[in-house]
C-alpha cells in the first residue's frame, strides 16, 4: 500500500455535508485524515461529521459556517486551531447557484453566488493560509468547474464565479509556492447527483452528448482527485486546474 503521508493530517472541507464535499470528506477519512466539515447548517454538518466518524472511527467535527462572511470564517478556523493545532487541507468546496439569463439576473443573485463561490474561497483561503506560512507546508484545493472554462447559458454568475475562482488558484498558487504550499483546483464536468438523476431521458441524452467518455462522473472521482492533489503524490504540482470531466473540455 502506498503511503499518500495524510496520517493525523486536519483538514477542513467547506460545504461537507452532502454531494462532492461529503465525497471528499469520506476518501480523506480513509488516509486517517482529521476532517472538519462546515455548512451553512449546523446541524447539518454535526450529523454529516457524526456519520462519518462512527463509519470510519476517526475523529470529526462538524461546524456551522457562513463562508461569504468574513467573520464567521474567521471564528471556525480559530476554532480549528485551538482544537487541533495546526490545518494541513483546505478544501474551498462550498458553492451555491442561482440561474437566470444575464439580462433579467437580479443582483442579489449576482452577488450571492460570487458572495458565496468566489469571496468564500478568499476568505478561507486568507485565514487558513496564515497557520500554513507558519507551518511552511499545506494544501489547498479549490473545487471549480467545466463551466468556468466554457461558460454556460444561463449561469452568468456562476460561470464567473468558477473563473474568478481558477484565476484565483494561480495566483494564490504563485504566493506561496516558496512557502512549501500548494494550491490547485478541481474543475469537475457532469457528475451523478440527485439532480442529474431527476433530469427527464431526452435532456440525460443531450447532456452526455457533450461527454466523449458518454458517461457521467461520481462523485468519488472527483474525490479521488483532491485525494491526489492533497498527498505527497503530487509534491511538485501548483497552480493547475485538473478537470474530471470525462473529455468535455480538452485544453
Amino acid at each position: 500500500m502506498i503511503d499518500l503521508g495524510l496520517t493525523d493530517k486536519v483538514a477542513l472541507i467547506t460545504g461537507g455535508t452532502r454531494g462532492l464535499g461529503r465525497a471528499i470528506a469520506e476518501k480523506l477519512v480513509e488516509q486517517k485524515v482529521k476532517v472538519v466539515i462546515t455548512g451553512v447548517n449546523e446541524d447539518r454538518a454535526k450529523q454529516a461529521a457524526s456519520e462519518i466518524a462512527a463509519a470510519y472511527k476517526i475523529e470529526t467535527l462538524g461546524l456551522g459556517q457562513d463562508v461569504s462572511s468574513e467573520e464567521s470564517t474567521k471564528q471556525v478556523v480559530k476554532y480549528i486551531i485551538e482544537r487541533f493545532g495546526r490545518i494541513d487541507i483546505l478544501v474551498n468546496n462550498a458553492g451555491v447557484t442561482s440561474d437566470g439569463i444575464m439580462m433579467t439576473m437580479k443582483k442579489e443573485n449576482w452577488d450571492k453566488v460570487l458572495g458565496v463561490n468566489l469571496t468564500g474561497a478568499f476568505n478561507c483561503t486568507k485565514f487558513v493560509s496564515k497557520h500554513m506560512l507558519k507551518q511552511r507546508s499545506g494544501n489547498i484545493v479549490n473545487m471549480a468547474s467545466v463551466v468556468g472554462i466554457t461558460g454556460n447559458v444561463g449561469q452568468a454568475n456562476y460561470s464567473a464565479s468558477k473563473a474568478g475562482l481558477i484565476g484565483f488558484t494561480k495566483t494564490v498558487a504563485r504566493e506561496l509556492a516558496d512557502r512549501g504550499i500548494k494550491v490547485n483546483a478541481v474543475a469537475p464536468g457532469y457528475i451523478s447527483t440527485d439532480m442529474t438523476a431527476a433530469l427527464s431521458e431526452k435532456v440525460t441524452e443531450e447532456m452526455l452528448s457533450k461527454i466523449p467518455m458518454k458517461a457521467y462522473g461520481k462523485p468519488e472521482t472527483v474525490a479521488n482527485a483532491v485525494l491526489f492533489l492533497v498527498s505527497n503524490m503530487s509534491e511538485y504540482i501548483t497552480g493547475q486546474v485538473i478537470n474530471v470531466d470525462g473529455g468535455m473540455v480538452m485544453q
